[in-house]
């Protein structure tokens, strides 16, 4: 899995867009105006929501994931290294998903309708 495959699968989800900040900061894709994933400095990998603090914690005993530092609780880390893009694209899609269905309805009737296949 690369960042280049990470960034095809977040620009194909509905409604998602990159935010890029040249100065230093981090790399994020957005729906709404929130954020589902981040890719930090080093570019190895995506932090992406989970549903709630026990599953984030259950990745990260399974080694399925790592803390995602600075996050809240629920945010888990995934190397790009570690996983195959199957892994990947369903740590993002979920994330989008738990996201997308956060904002308020107004904003979700913008959006082009999807349906996670994973």
């Amino acid at each position: 899995m690369t960042r280049e495959e990470a960034d095809q699968i977040c620009a194909a989800l509905p409604g998602a867009y990159y935010v890029s900040h040249a100065d230093g900061g981090l790399d994020a894709w957005k729906v709404g105006d929130k954020m589902f994933a981040c890719i930090g400095h080093a570019a190895d990998g995506v932090s992406v929501k989970t549903p709630d603090v026990d599953s984030a914690q259950f990745l990260i005993e399974i080694g399925a994931a790592q803390k995602a530092k600075y996050f809240h609780r629920s945010w888990v880390r995934v190397t790009f290294a570690d996983r195959d893009a199957d892994q990947v694209r369903d740590r993002i899609h979920t994330s989008y998903g738990l996201i997308r269905g956060a904002l308020p309805k107004k904003v979700q009737a913008t959006l082009a309708a999807w349906q996670d296949s994973t």
